[in-house]
């Protein structure tokens, strides 16, 4: 890529050049490149890839337009937690994305967790619920919410309630064994291992025990 001082005898220039070059700004500076069409692949395996992420933002899209337990702010905000765990930064919709082709490449069910609330953050009796969207319904059976002090070290685990198809929850649970008034805490849903939809973990929550 080269620096240019007056393209084409001009004070800046844009576009394509018989398909040749392609002038255009970069960084205030005006560069010039050879022109190139981009390769697009149309293997079997880049076709699937590609199938799976369109599933996946179709997905998402179903999802915040529901009207019952639709994704709010709280679910977003958890999976961009989840993301910030990543070695390369990622949105929330990049993160579901990849979630979703990761678990499929595994043979498993994808899942969008939705609706997700705290109803109790009493360390003695704590509630919580998500809302099930599976790619195939009341295909979870069973998992867990794991707790920590750090997105990065959720150690302590808690059985979940599941009602396929539609829900897993905490009710009324006794988690003082490492649960402490007053700490924040952090809090994920991960399906069983061997469970149809293993690898489909939910965001990472917050929340300061009571």
């Amino acid at each position: 890529m080269a620096k240019l001082n007056a393209p084409l005898f001009s004070f800046n220039a844009s576009g394509k050049l018989a398909k040749a070059l392609v002038y255009f700004a970069w960084k205030g500076l005006d560069v010039v490149r050879s022109y190139v069409i981009p390769a697009n692949p149309k293997s079997t395996a880049q076709t699937t890839q590609r199938g799976y992420f369109k599933a996946a933002v179709d997905k998402i899209h179903e999802v915040m337009a529901a009207a019952a337990h639709p994704l709010t702010a709280a679910d977003k905000a958890a999976y961009a937690a989840l993301a910030s765990t990543r070695p390369t930064p990622r949105t929330w919709f990049n993160e579901i994305t990849k979630l979703w082709a990761d678990v499929k490449v595994a043979a498993a069910v994808p899942v969008v967790y939705s609706g997700a609330s705290i109803s109790n953050k009493a360390h003695d009796t704590f509630g919580c619920i998500m809302y099930l969207n599976e790619e195939t319904a009341s295909q979870l059976a069973d998992g867990k919410f794991y707790f920590g002090t750090s997105k990065t070290a959720l150690i302590n685990t808690a059985a979940a309630t599941v009602v396929a198809g539609t829900s897993v929850a905490l009710t009324d649970e006794d988690l003082s064994a490492f649960l402490t008034a007053g700490e924040k805490y952090y809090m994920q849903f991960r399906p069983d291992a061997a469970d149809p939809c293993e690898g489909a973990v939910s965001g990472i929550f917050s929340f300061v025990a009571e």
